[in-house]
Formats: structure tokens, C-alpha cells, sequence
């Protein structure tokens, strides 16, 4: 038996959820909750709740010494300071790289010469829409931060080491990061591979 997930196509079918009835249950500042009324592939009815989410971008970008710039942030959902790469939702009508570009700024202060978009995942499968861009940024210059009012969060950076440690010790439990680091890791061992495009306002 193949260990590779087979390509999705029509034979998926038999595995597909029609929406019947939707609408949404709640509104908030940026997140919004669905009910969506599905049939199932047997032909019952089911109902499915999850978060609608604007998409979101995370950012590995890479110092001089090949350190990492990492962010301590408080999260109220889980109660504690975590570790993390830099990151941020998606404004309306906004790309990943402009995303990208933006979020570095702001939170870290840093800009980049050049950049890479490594891929997406979806963090949340079971109950939420949300995606997250993965970006590469290399060639920094520091700068001044230009946080949100009300947001609060230190910069700091670490070597690949020091992050997989942090992950095997639970010190790193964020998702997102932790799939950022294996990009970084098979990137740098030269199984994947990056296709990088130069900042157009670098020499501004």
C-alpha cells in the first residue's frame, strides 16, 4: 500500500459535504461563526460550526548570522506568553507578500531585501477556515516598530538549534512556527528549495 495521500479529483466524491442551508451565528471584530446545514455522502443531514477567518501570514525571516527573529506575545485564548515567528492577518483586499511585508515592519521593525512564499497551510481544520502564507524573508535592516495600539509583544532572535530544542522541551508549541522551522529545516539541508524574488522598494 502507497504511504502517499492520494491527488483529490472526482473520485472524492463519496467523501464530499453538500451546504444545504447556511448562515452566519455570530460577527465579531474580525472573525465571523458559520452554521452550515450539509448532507453527507449517505444522504443524512448534519450540522456543521466553524470560524470564518480572513487568512493570515507568517513570516521566517533570517538575520545576517543566520539567527531567526522570533516574538514573545501574549495569546489570551490559551492564557499564556508564546513563542512565535512574526505574523499577522490579512487586511481586506490584501496580498501575502504586501501582508508580509507590512507585519515584518510593524511588529519587528525589519525589512528585506528579498523574499520567498515557502506555501499555505490550515491550522485549524476541524473548525475554522483559516489559511496561513508562508513567507521566507532574507537581507533585514532594522528599523523602528510601528505596533498596533493595544499591541504588545517583544522581538528577539534564536539560532535553528535553540528553536528545536524549545520545541522538544514544550517551550514552542505554536503550530505555525513549528511547521515554519521543518521549511527552515529542509530548506537549509537542501531537500526543498525556495524560489526568492527581490524587494522592488530595497533601495528606497
Amino acid at each position: 500500500m502507497s504511504g502517499h495521500a492520494p491527488i483529490p479529483d472526482d473520485s472524492d466524491a463519496h467523501l464530499r459535504e453538500q451546504v444545504v442551508l447556511s448562515e452566519f451565528v455570530y460577527e465579531g471584530h474580525f472573525i465571523r461563526l458559520k452554521r452550515d446545514l450539509v448532507r453527507l455522502p449517505d444522504g443524512r443531514e448534519a450540522v456543521r460550526e466553524y470560524v470564518v477567518h480572513p487568512g493570515a501570514v507568517m513570516i521566517v525571516a533570517l538575520l545576517p548570522d543566520g539567527r531567526l527573529v522570533l516574538e514573545r506575545q501574549y495569546r489570551h485564548p490559551v492564557g499564556q506568553v508564546m513563542l512565535e515567528f512574526p505574523a499577522g492577518k490579512l487586511d481586506a483586499g490584501e496580498g501575502g507578500l504586501a501582508c508580509a511585508r507590512r507585519e515584518l515592519l510593524e511588529e519587528t521593525g525589519y525589512r528585506a531585501r528579498r523574499w520567498a512564499r515557502a506555501g499555505i497551510m490550515h491550522p485549524v481544520i476541524g473548525y475554522a477556515n483559516e489559511f496561513i502564507e508562508l513567507w521566507f524573508a532574507d537581507g533585514l535592516t532594522s528599523g523602528e516598530r510601528q505596533l498596533d495600539e493595544g499591541e504588545f509583544l517583544d522581538v528577539f532572535s534564536a539560532t535553528q538549534d535553540e528553536l528545536e530544542a524549545w520545541v522538544r522541551d514544550g517551550k514552542l508549541t505554536d503550530v505555525k512556527t513549528i511547521v515554519g522551522l521543518m521549511w527552515l529545516q529542509q530548506w537549509r539541508a537542501g531537500r526543498w528549495s525556495l524560489s526568492w524574488q527581490d524587494e522592488p522598494d530595497a533601495g528606497r
